[in-house]
């Protein structure tokens, strides 16, 4: 899956909400749910989700949307073979990324 979202050290729930193409109130009950989802909030106490808790984000999504787990079986699976298969799942996310960008790159040609 190829999330397109710009640079930046802080999102904004909704922007990470579009990003994934879900409502906010499952980035809210996921945010509950998974402890390595620590977003920072402001004085409002609006979320600010940073790089890395996108890509976890987007490794829980994996897990849960793609490859079927259940939410206990993926809390089970971060916790205890978290740098294994999440070393392995950046690797292909990188080049899921490098395809998308060359298939973007042959459709302007």
């Amino acid at each position: 899956m190829h999330i397109d979202l710009p640079e930046k050290r802080y999102y904004g729930i909704g922007e990470v909400a579009r990003a994934f193409e879900v409502n906010t109130s499952l980035i809210r009950f996921w945010e509950k749910e998974f402890d390595v989802l620590k977003p920072k909030k402001n004085a409002k106490g609006n979320r600010k989700f940073t790089p890395e808790d996108v890509k976890n984000l987007k490794y829980i999504y994996y897990l849960v949307k793609e490859r079927g787990f259940t939410l206990e079986g993926a809390k089970i699976h971060l916790k205890e073979q978290k740098k294994e298969s999440l070393n392995n799942f950046e690797i292909i996310s990188k080049l899921e990324d490098i395809r998308h960008q060359l298939v973007k790159i042959k459709d302007q040609l």
